[in-house]
């Protein structure tokens, strides 16, 4: 399950953002936002990097959680 560090999340609009930019390519996802941590973790079939692009089409800059620097866009 796809997990980033999304610095910034602080309020229920960007929860909502970070769902509505998941959502919107695949509907059926889960998104989990945790805003304490400012992580969001995805339940989908897409590709983690395409979820990582979505995020940050919706202006945020996620970080994928537990992956070597190399591995990130």
């Amino acid at each position: 399950m796809p997990e980033f560090h999304v610095e910034g999340m602080s309020c229920a609009q960007c929860v909502n953002a970070v769902t509505i930019a998941i959502h919107a390519l695949d509907p059926a996802a889960g998104v989990d936002v945790d805003l304490g941590t400012q992580r969001v973790r995805v339940r989908s079939d897409l590709d983690r990097f395409v979820l990582q692009q979505a995020l940050a089409d919706a202006g945020y800059d996620p970080r994928p959680v537990g992956l070597e620097s190399s591995d990130h866009l």
